[in-house]
């Protein structure tokens, strides 16, 4: 006799991290940063022809502390530097990054004083997109491919097995 006999139709046997982790990938909860061109293209992944709510997204957060995902838009400058680390500290655990577009990923034509040359020297960051502006369907195949490393990795502890260290760059550390 197997388990199968046993349990009957309609019963599904998996571990609490699989079903947390589930959750967490199918209700991501964003939270905008739009900083610039990018934005507008973030915003239009919410419209009805790409339609982000498929993946669990509804709508974007007006408070950090409702969100579990910061995605960041557009050219980040030393000013608003301390600002996005703040808002990334008022966040949910666990809480993810996206770098959308060429300026928040590494500065893109911006090389000067004023720019931060890549949101990853404030915050750790869970997926690139590159472009300028990236397309709508590259936010969501970024948003896909965070959905996975979420399937993939991760516990109830609290960790994040993407490669960073949360205690990574803390702002007071960063040359602005």
């Amino acid at each position: 006799m197997g388990v199968e006999k046993l349990l009957g139709n309609g019963i599904l046997l998996t571990t609490v991290d699989a079903a947390v982790n589930w959750a967490r990938r199918s209700s991501l909860w964003p939270l905008g940063f739009g900083l610039a061109c990018c934005a507008i293209e973030m915003m239009s992944t919410l419209a009805s022809r790409f339609d982000l709510a498929r993946f669990g997204a509804e709508v974007m957060r007006p408070s950090p502390r409702q969100a579990d995902l910061m995605i960041v838009a557009g050219r980040l400058s030393k000013k608003m530097a301390p600002a996005l680390r703040q808002l990334y500290d008022q966040m949910a655990n666990p809480k993810y990054v996206i770098s959308m577009g060429a300026c928040a990923s590494s500065g893109g034509i911006f090389k000067n004083y004023a720019i931060v040359q890549g949101v990853d020297k404030i915050v750790p960051v869970d997926v690139y997109i590159p472009g300028c502006p990236p397309r709508p369907e590259q936010l969501l195949d970024g948003f896909m491919a965070l959905q996975e490393k979420i399937k993939k990795g991760g516990s109830l502890k609290g960790e994040r097995d993407f490669g960073y260290n949360l205690r990574r760059n803390p702002i007071d550390k960063v040359q602005l």
